[in-house]
């Protein structure tokens, strides 16, 4: 039986990581992750024009349950969704479709037939893929943010602002380089692990559905008002079915750094379960443990509150080891890519 089939996407997943490393984003006219963000602001303004607008916002929990925006936030969600899942099958389908094609222009042997055939669709299967993986900008972004904070320390905190939602006006310099330490974790597993994961199970509308939900959370899964929007319910779907993609993801990502540190499972447990969140608390717990350095959001939580404080050798090495779980991540994707294919086909 022939490898090709499996071949492909593990093919595709190299190339595209690659790619991701050498030449960044692609242009952000042409970016379907900025396509999905269009569509959920266009949507979340629908939303939020039928969503309980409260006077006072101190106390999210004692919002009324607002069932009316909530549903139709689940609607729009599960409309994009279908589009995404369905937009990237056909163009999977595609892929193969053409690779199948111009397989059959070649004469000569099958082999050179079937090299051709999984050359040309490993190579546009990873330029679609590609957009759902954002390790190159992650960690670029996260050394900005050390390099403006050697400027000074509101240059660090507006250069922090970008990678995350909480106000960075009055963190110290020591907490700006906690919360850049926290989102390279996070995001870690968000931008990389999470949207592999997905794409080894269900191939390229795996990950984009991956990125749709996230994106989504990113934008809608809020527990309260967030610039002047209520997310209280309308919210809640995009949390709840990140919350759900995120899950084994999150452990997996926490799990390898976890093991690549020498750090107990059990005080990974222990440290991840302190966060508001089911998941992001495991790839930052199992951080805040490999560095031996106190992470968290200030009157919310702390990780690993024995640890020291961050200092800059220590986003050098929070760098090292989210590479170093890629590195040990890529053989076993690939693994998987390839005994799933196989097993699929004799399924069939």
């Amino acid at each position: 039986m022939s490898l090709l089939p499996p071949l492909t996407p593990a093919a595709a997943l190299l190339l595209a990581l690659l790619i991701d490393r050498w030449l960044g984003e692609p242009p952000v006219r042409l970016h379907p992750v900025v396509w999905i963000g269009n569509y959920l602001g266009w949507a979340g303004r629908l939303v939020q024009r039928v969503a309980w607008q409260p006077t006072d916002t101190r106390d999210a929990a004692a919002y009324p349950k607002d069932f009316k925006a909530f549903w139709l936030a689940a609607l729009y969600w599960f409309a994009g969704a279908a589009i995404v899942f369905g937009v990237a099958r056909g163009l999977e389908q595609g892929v193969q479709a053409l690779g199948l094609e111009v397989s059959g222009l070649v004469t000569g042997h099958a082999e050179r037939a079937e090299g051709v055939q999984l050359l040309l669709a490993a190579a546009v299967l990873a330029l679609l893929l590609k957009p759902m993986l954002a390790w190159a900008m992650l960690k670029s972004e996260v050394q900005a943010v050390d390099a403006a904070l050697a400027q000074s320390l509101d240059a660090g905190r507006a250069r922090l602002s970008w990678l995350v939602s909480r106000d960075t006006a009055a963190l110290t310099e020591t907490q700006v380089r906690e919360s850049a330490i926290e989102s390279l974790a996070e995001n870690l597993n968000d931008s990389v692990v999470a949207p592999i994961f997905w794409f080894v199970l269900l191939g390229l509308p795996g990950a984009a559905l991956y990125r749709f939900a996230n994106t989504a959370d990113a934008m809608w899964g809020y527990k309260g008002v967030y610039k002047g929007q209520n997310w209280a319910w309308a919210g809640k779907w995009a949390a709840r079915a990140d919350d759900v993609l995120n899950w084994l993801p999150a452990r997996l990502t926490g799990v390898t750094l976890a093991l690549l540190g020498g750090i107990n499972l059990r005080a990974l447990h222990r440290e991840a379960a302190k966060t508001p969140s089911p998941n992001s608390g495991w790839p930052m717990a199992a951080m805040a443990l490999a560095l031996n350095i106190r992470l968290g959001k200030p009157g919310v939580y702390t990780l690993n509150p024995g640890g020291d404080a961050a200092g800059r050798q220590d986003t050098r090495r929070a760098i090292a080891y989210a590479s170093k779980v890629l590195l040990a991540l890529i053989p076993c994707a690939l693994a998987a890519i390839i005994v799933i294919a196989i097993f699929g086909a004799g399924q069939a």
